[in-house]
């Protein structure tokens, strides 16, 4: 197979091109319209939810988010070392101070049992991050938070369509959909999501006085009364019609979107497993990974790490992307004194021996097993 593969292959359908072309002929291309009420609407009670206020991406999700909950300078929010950077930024924005722990070893996301040393009575949320499309794991996080009076920031920016079992040790567990249990919750529809608008975001919440907010610094805080006059600063975080129309046509196909990510996944692994030297992304009993983006990790016995592994796949045709690099080690918060002398070994390990394969919607089953061919013969 000479063609390239590429890391992330968006599809858009008839559905899509019918939502965006009635944008433009009826004119209703910007921040207003009847396909920004329907997605954000048919989102929130996909997910569970009661409200969702749809923003231009994930970061001003997040960021929004955050500000919605009052967290300002000092407040601590604690998160996984082993995130996008738009997690500790939205943080920072907002004057507050991320806090770091490390990542489950098998999950890679937010390590539960790390979360409750890192507490204070600065602390004012916990950021709980569901990782290339498995979800972390929230009832510990949800019990911490509730002791210690704690709002739960979820970001279920990468599981579109994942599930988590809740309540697992009672007689009655439930299935909840990742972005229905935070106080807020956040998503992502760049192009490289399951749901995609291009560029895009939402947040989720229950509180209608909170949804309200969010709406209002969504828009810049204009008052109701008086368009141009602001009480308080905000934010030009709009989505546009247009985007919405791509998103509500995706959302009416996300059963088979689901279906086929699946399916990805569990064919790489199918063909991956036999290889000692990798780490293969696992599905706990309590979860439905949706495998946003199928990772891999490079056993510590090997002497190849991610960037050299990817120059070899990226010879023969196969785009791939490297992990997270860890929060503590990233060059703008080393300059702005964080995270100094901090080590997180599993969030370490990752970056250094982790990278995703192609894992977009157009990806077949012939390219699949030329990508599982190669990596038998690089790693055997």
């Amino acid at each position: 197979m000479n063609s390239f593969i590429p890391v992330c292959e968006p599809e858009i359908g008839e559905q899509e091109k019918k939502y965006v072309n009635e944008c433009l002929d009826t004119g209703w291309i910007s921040s207003s319209g009847r396909f920004i009420d329907e997605f954000e609407s048919k989102w929130a009670k996909y997910c569970n939810r009661k409200y969702g206020i749809a923003v231009c991406n994930g970061t001003a999700a997040l960021q929004i988010a955050v500000k919605a909950l009052g967290i300002g300078p000092g407040d601590e929010v604690i998160l996984p070392a082993f995130t996008i950077i738009s997690c500790a930024l939205a943080i920072i924005y907002n004057g507050g101070i991320p806090v770091l722990v490390d990542s489950d070893p098998d999950t890679w996301t937010i390590s539960v049992k790390d979360i409750e040393n890192k507490i204070t009575e600065k602390t004012k949320a916990i950021m709980a991050v569901h990782i290339y499309g498995h979800p972390a794991d929230m009832d510990p996080v949800i019990r911490l938070a509730k002791k210690y009076k704690l709002a739960v920031i979820e970001d279920a920016a990468e599981a579109h369509g994942a599930l988590y079992q809740a309540d697992r040790k009672s007689a009655s567990p439930k299935w909840k959909p990742c972005g229905s249990m935070g106080t807020v919750s956040i998503f992502s529809f760049y192009a490289n999501k399951p749901i995609t608008t291009g560029e895009g975001g939402m947040v989720l919440t229950d509180d209608s006085k909170r949804a309200e907010k969010i709406r209002s610094l969504r828009n810049l805080c204009f008052l109701p009364e008086r368009r141009f006059f602001h009480n308080e600063a905000g934010f030009n975080f709009r989505i546009t019609n247009i985007q919405a129309a791509l998103g509500l046509a995706q959302l009416e196909r996300i059963k088979e979107i689901i279906i086929k990510k699946r399916w990805i996944g569990q064919e790489y692994t199918k063909r991956l497993k036999d290889i000692k030297l990798l780490q293969l992304p696992v599905e706990k009993s309590w979860a439905k990974n949706i495998y946003w983006m199928y990772g891999i990790v490079i056993s510590e016995k090997s002497n190849i790490n991610a960037f050299r592994f990817a120059e070899l796949l990226k010879d023969k045709g196969i785009e791939t992307r490297p992990f997270f690099l860890g929060m503590h080690e990233q060059g703008v918060f080393r300059k702005m004194g964080l995270f100094l002398n901090q080590k997180y070994p599993v969030c370490e390990r990752l970056s250094k021996k982790g990278l995703y394969l192609p894992s977009g919607l157009a990806l077949n089953e012939r390219q699949i097993t030329y990508i599982s061919d190669v990596i038998h013969r690089i790693l055997p």
